[in-house]
This record gives structure tokens, sequence and C-alpha cells, in this order.
């Protein structure tokens, strides 16, 4: 039985202290301080393959409190959670640091993209129509995207101005590594455009990824467009938190032992909860070992309330190597016992309430990714 110190998740009862605004210098030093050693993962992952978040959205909104937090990984897909979450911060945790840089870039990009269409324009180095607009759909924004012209010249400029929002205007030492790293990010956004989509160097090449613009038309059962590109509210509130310096990437392993535990510190300081962290299918690779016991160890840590829930995804078809557990579902996750909110082509998403989770873990319920699976009926 895995021992889970869940008495530690109890909440601070101090109304919230965190200032509406995080300085520069505190930005720089929690990105610095609470980062870890970065890791690798087999695929540059500079967009999400998970189409199906417009469903889970409600659930997530639902959240909502002014002392709400939010801890996620990867890269965009996290900016339409916020939107529908509006917390108080926000953290983004993932091991590879390219995805550290990869936020950065987004953060300068929506600094200095008052509206979608200058954000568009700028994201992928191509003029916008003018007749683009407030109160154009996400499907106009991204057919608009798609028929212009890639700017080499824009491309240069707006790579300099980032580098001096970066550098000059917050006063950050971005390390010549992380801008090469950062301009690579870029770059591949200026050629592939919005056509722009995940991509595996070995894995499973065949596999229909959404392109970035499908992703942001995303709609929900109703047909309605969810992303944090479908509406101009959604976007400037996202842009508000950036400007603001409320999201925060770090680098850092779900099983590792200093990122998680500095964020919940930094929660639990400042009178926040966590009320939605998007774990992906992150889960998924640490059941081939024994990551995922530190990493509901790192979780039962956390400032967590019986609102607090995980969103994670699953991909029906994966091959043998993750460990069914109790449940017995040996042979990876194909065959899944349920489908819930979220199902899609290209996975499903899930809202698993953390403290109900954390008990079956702690109860000997859950030792295996399978048993993750079983919860989901």
């Amino acid at each position: 039985m895995l021992l889970l110190a869940l008495s530690c998740s109890a909440i601070d009862s101090r109304r919230p202290t965190l200032p509406g605004r995080i300085d520069d210098a505190t930005f720089w030093r929690l990105f610095t301080e609470l980062s870890e050693p970065g890791g690798t993962f087999r695929s540059e992952n500079l967009v999400s393959n998970e189409r199906a978040f417009p469903a889970v959205l409600p659930e997530v909104a639902r959240r909502a409190s002014p002392d709400a937090a939010y801890i996620g990984v990867g890269p965009e897909q996290n900016f339409s959670y916020l939107a529908a979450l509006r917390p108080r911060v926000a953290f983004i945790v993932d091991v590879r640091r390219e995805n550290a840089t990869l936020h950065l870039l987004y953060k300068a990009v929506f600094e200095l993209s008052p509206t979608r269409v200058e954000f568009l324009s700028r994201l992928f180095s191509r003029p916008l129509s003018r007749h683009l607009g407030p109160r154009s759909s996400a499907n106009e924004l991204m057919e608009g995207a798609a028929i212009g012209i890639p700017s080499r010249d824009l491309f240069t400029a707006n790579l300099a101005e980032v580098r001096a929002q970066l550098t000059t205007r917050h006063g950050w030492p971005v390390s010549d590594a992380d801008f090469f790293g950062m301009t690579r990010v870029y770059e591949a956004f200026f050629e592939r455009g919005p056509d722009i989509r995940y991509s595996m160097r070995s894995f499973r090449r065949g596999r229909p990824f959404p392109t970035y613009a499908e992703l942001m038309t995303a709609a929900d059962a109703r047909g309605v467009a969810r992303s944090f590109l479908a509406s101009e509210e959604a976007y400037q509130a996202v842009r508000d938190l950036e400007a603001r310096n409320l999201v925060v990437p770090v680098v850092g392993d779900f099983s590792g032992t200093g990122a998680l535990a500095g964020v919940g510190m930094f929660l639990r300081d400042h009178g926040l909860t966590v009320a939605v962290f998007y774990a992906s299918n992150v889960e998924m690779y640490l059941f081939r070992g024994d990551g995922w016991k530190t990493f509901y160890q790192n979780l039962s840590s956390l400032p967590i309330d019986g609102r607090s829930a995980l969103v994670r995804s699953v991909f029906p078809g994966f091959g043998p190597g993750y460990p069914g557990g109790r449940s017995g579902y040996p042979g990876g996750v194909s065959g899944y016992p349920g489908a819930g909110p979220g199902t899609g082509v290209n996975g499903m998403l899930w809202v698993d309430p953390i403290k109900p989770l954390l008990a079956d873990v702690e109860h000997g319920a859950v030792t295996g990714y399978g048993d993750l699976l079983a919860r989901m009926k």
C-alpha cells in the first residue's frame, strides 16, 4: 500500500494574499528556483493533440473561485483551460525545458498583441486581412491565417520584439541557449503556420493528429467553438493573466522532488487552492515504472479541497507496456471500460476529483494504469 500524507493537503483558511500582479523579479525567481534540470520526451510537442477539450471546459469552469489556482502541462491547450477557469495564478510544469521557453515565447506574443488577429499574425509571422476583427469567429481567423503569406522580414522583426519584451521590458536574463530554443520553436510556427501539429519523431507516425487550426476551432456537442481563440473575451482573459505575470512556466517532472513541491508551497503560502490540475496523459508514462508513486505523493502535498480535480487524457489503442494493475487491463489502454466527457477521435479527456483518487491510491485500489481507467466507468 502506498502511504500518502493526505493530511498535508489541508487548506490554509486565510484569504488569498497573492497580489494582482507578480512582479518581474518574483516571476523570474519562481521560474528559475522552482525548475528542475530539463528532461526529454519522445515528441517535440509544440502543439497539443487533444481535440476533445471543449467537452470538459464546463467542468473546469465550475471549479472557479477567488482562491483557485491552476497547474498544467504541455503547450497551448492550457490557455483554453485558463480561459474557462480564470484562476488567480497558473503554473505550467513540464519536464522539457523547451516547453518553458515555448511559454516564454507565448507570453511575449500575448503581451505584444492586443487582439486575436494581432496574436495570430505575430505567432505565424504573416499578415492577416484587415476585414478580420473582434467579432470574427475562430474559423474565420484560422482561414485568414491559412491564406496569409509568411514573411521572413516580419518573422525577424517579431523575433526581435519578443526578445526585447523579455529581456528589456521585463529585464529577464534569458540565456542564449534558451533564446536559441525559442527561435527554433518560432521557426516551426513560421514555416508550418496554422497547419502545425503535434509530432512524434519515431512513434506512430501515421496517427492523424489535429492541426493548430483544428484545435482552435474545436467545438462542443452543440457545435460551439471553445478554444481561447474562439472569442475576444476568452483571449483577453488569458492575455490579462499573462500581462500580470500570473502564468509561470516551470521545468519539472511530475515524479520529481522539487517543482511540484515548490509550487505547492507557494500556493499554500498565499492561501490558494489547486482547483484544476491538467495532467494530460503523463500518468500513463509514470506507470511504466515507479514514478506514479512519487507523483501521487506530490499531488497529495498540494493545497486541495473537495472541488479540486485532475484532468487527464486517454488515448485508446496504445500498445503493451503499460501495466494494468488490479483491474487487469494488461494490454495498454485499448478497450478501456467506459466513455466520459471529452470523448473524441484523438482520445478522451476525463475530470477526476483529486481527493477520491488519492483515497483510492492510499487504500491500494490504484496500482496500475488500468486501475485509473476502471475508475472511469
